[in-house]
This record gives C-alpha cells, structure tokens and sequence, in this order.
C-alpha cells in the first residue's frame, strides 16, 4: 500500500524456490467439523474473508489469490468483507458480537487477544499448516510461529519494516539536503517546510501503530532490539534508549514536523497529502513503496531513520524499524466450514505471496516460490534489495507484553498533542512497567 523500473538483482532471485500450494487440497487434523460439509451436499462452500483491499499492495494480491482459488477449488465462493484502517476496531466488534467472519486477516496484537477469548483457531495440528512451515523462506518464522509457539495465521509477507518517505521536489525547491542524519536536521527541515507552506511531514497519527512506529525507528537508533529490549524481565524503568527517543519525538513535534491535525488525521487523508504534494514527507511501511512511486514517480524516495548525531547515524542505519511479529490469514473456530477456511486460508496467504513477488517484485514474502517476476521493479524496492536488506544488521525484536505495547501505543499518540511531554510519557510507561514487572 511509475517511473524508471529495474529488474530485482539476482541476489534475491535466489531466494526463490518451489511454493507449496498442495495445502489447498490437505485435510486438518481437527475433527470438529466435517471438512467441506456443505461442498459435500453438492452446493458451494461460502466463506466470509475480511481483509484489506484498499491500494495496490492490498487489492492485487488479494484478487489474484482469489482468482486462482477459483481454479483450484471452484466449490468455494468468497465474500469479501473490506477491512477500514482503524487499528482492527471493526473486527474486534465482530469477536465482541459473536459475528466473526470465516477467515479474517489481522496482526499479532489483535490475535493475541483473540486467542484469549477464543476468537482464532489454533493452526498447530492441521497439515495446511506443516506444509506451509516446510515452504518458508529462511528466517521469518517469526512471521507463522508465534512466541508461545502457535500458529494462529498464515503470513503473506515476510518482515516488515517502517521508513520516512520525502518527497525530492519538494525538499529541492526548499533547500533540504539530503540524507538528513541526525535529529536536529530533520527539526530544521520541519521549520524551513512549515515556513514555505508545507506540512513536514504527514501521518496518519489517528492509528496509535504508526506513531509508535515512528518512535521505534528512533529507538533502533539507540537500541537495535527497539520494543523488544522492554522484554527484560524485572524492568520496571524505561532504558536510557527510549527515554532519548521520546525526547527526540517530542521535540520534533514541537519544531513543528507533524501536523497539528495528526491525531484525528487517517490514512487516506495523510496519504492524499503527500501524494498531491501539500506535505513533503510521510511514514509507512515498505508497502507503501508501490502506492507513492505510482502517485509521485520519481520524485519520491525513502530515508534511514536519523540518530542523535552522524556518528550514531553511520552506525545504527541498518538495524531495522520492524519485527517478525506473526500475521496473516486466520480462521474463526466458529466457521460453519472451519477445515475449509483453514485450507483457503493457508492457500490466499501463499497465492497472494506469489503476487506480491511476481508482480510487486517484492522480495518480502513468507513462502518461498519459483515462478519468475514478471514486472518490473520500483527504483525504491530495487533500493530495498540492492542495499538495505544485504546490509541489514538486525531487527528489531517482538514485544509480547500487550500492556506495555497498549501504553507505547497511547503515549506515542499523545506525545503528538501540545502538553504533552516527555516526562509525561516516561512517567506513564514507568507506571506500566512497575505493575507488569512486579
């Protein structure tokens, strides 16, 4: 969620290898429900999919997965239910009302509360899910395995990561050297921006995710295990390193970076700023690379994270703003079809993976597959390939801890409004961390 393209470099080309897709045709070991019940009657199997289908790295994936589902098993019939980027509120309404959908996409927090109120099937024994273990491309199986050691989703994508995309016209007609490095170059950025006109930087602040994110790329700057560094059993302060990162959120807010509309401002909203050039820069995922280059060409780039100094900056660039928490296609334990769904399930994550390969030239996907990529690739996901992800250090780590994630969330946000301050966010994490410590 374009302009001059290039092919992906052979060095993630040979990641590829033979995609798994015979869990479509596999049988779950559960024995709850008889498997495809309603297809053995004769008639279609009719599966609800809540999941995203909003921009290009949403809606292609998703219909092509479709698309082949129809080939592989005709009897299924999917409804699509489109998910809203309001941080799982609507599929947490249907968890609370009893109306969950048959298959839904979601991220780890929102299955981690599911699995305590028994709102996701747990994968574990089904063989869709061996053989999707058994095609993984190395080192995400932090994406299927979650750290209790279950498997509640099938992942699509491989590790994903956050980064600050500008907007090189824009920081021209200014007079913005680039890269900004350190924290006070980007706080002069944000002052010559605001000066000519221009919102800083967007972002859609409504979402506490992405504001939390922002701050983990200026924890890793400090800390390269960023929120999983607060894992540490019988902490009951802040570290050094996130005290930093939340004095250098707060006085980039105060330099005038963010919007003063950024709490109450949503996806589309931030987004069509940066894309008509009212804002010079926006924070998203590495997804958000096909989206931007088709609106913004090549006046679009990304940058590092920046570090209190240029020495810090050289040292932490490579560690990355981004875990393998899991993710992905999950199945309600109350599906009228619940082997059925666990089946397409496991076959939309893989098939929507061969897509976002094949057609993105992503090389951030879970399964691995051999079919070639057939289109050409954006000069920023070629920038991914070619120097990030060959020089990558480390990633940062999980935090498990929903508590502490839920106070990093809201502070995060707050830190955003006048008022508030630093010692406000390290006192309430302090309190967070004392309780869930003790």
């Amino acid at each position: 969620m374009k302009t001059e393209h290039k092919r992906l470099s052979a060095l993630m080309i040979t990641l590829s290898m033979t995609l798994v897709l015979s869990a479509c045709g596999s049988n779950a070991a559960s024995e709850e429900t008889p498997a495809a019940n309603t297809a053995a009657e004769g008639g279609a199997v009719k599966l609800k999919v809540y999941a995203q289908h909003f921009d290009e790295d949403t809606k292609g994936p998703f219909d092509y997965a479709v698309a082949e589902l129809k080939k592989e098993m005709p009897e299924v019939e999917i409804e699509l239910d489109p998910a809203v980027q309001d941080g799982n509120q609507k599929l947490k309404t249907y968890a609370a009302t009893g109306n969950m959908p048959d298959i839904y996409f979601t991220d780890w927090a929102t299955l981690q509360t599911f699995a305590k109120s028994k709102n996701v099937e747990v994968l574990d024994d089904y063989e869709a899910t061996a053989e999707y273990k058994a095609n993984l491309n190395p080192g995400v199986e932090s994406r299927l395995v979650a750290p209790d050691g279950h498997v509640y989703a099938y992942p699509d994508t491989g590790i994903e990561f956050q980064l600050i995309y500008y907007n090189k016209t824009i920081f021209d007609e200014v007079g913005i050297a680039t890269p900004i490095k350190t924290i006070d170059e980007l706080a002069a950025a944000a002052g010559k921006l605001k000066e000519a006109g221009y919102v800083p930087m967007s972002i859609f602040a409504k979402e506490k995710w992405i504001t939390a994110a922002f701050y983990n790329g200026l924890v890793t700057r400090e800390e390269a295990a960023g929120f999983g560094a607060l894992e540490q059993q019988g902490l009951t302060e802040l570290p050094q390193a996130f005290v930093t990162a939340a004095e250098q959120m707060e006085k980039l807010q105060q330099a005038g970076l963010f919007d003063a509309n950024a709490t109450n401002t949503n996806y589309d909203q931030a987004s069509s700023q940066f894309y008509q050039g009212k804002s010079a820069m926006f924070v998203n995922g590495q997804w958000e690379i096909y989206s931007s280059a088709e609106k913004l060409g090549d006046q679009v780039d990304w940058m590092y994270w920046p570090a209190k100094d240029e020495a810090t900056y050289e040292a932490s660039k490579y560690y990355i703003d981004g875990a393998g928490s899991p993710q992905g296609y999950a199945v309600s334990p109350a599906s009228k079809n619940k082997e059925t769904a666990v089946e397409v399930a496991a076959f939309l994550a893989a098939k929507s993976a061969e897509y976002k390969y094949t057609q993105l030239g992503s090389p951030i996907v879970s399964p691995k597959t051999d079919k070639p990529i057939a289109s050409d690739v954006p000069v920023m996901m070629q920038r991914i390939a070619d120097e990030l992800l060959p020089n990558a250090k480390e990633y940062a780590k999980l935090l498990s801890n929903t508590q502490i994630q839920n106070a990093i969330n809201d502070n995060t946000q707050n830190i955003l409004v006048d008022g508030f301050t630093t010692e406000d966010f390290v006192a309430n994490l302090n309190r967070t961390l004392g309780k869930e410590n003790k």
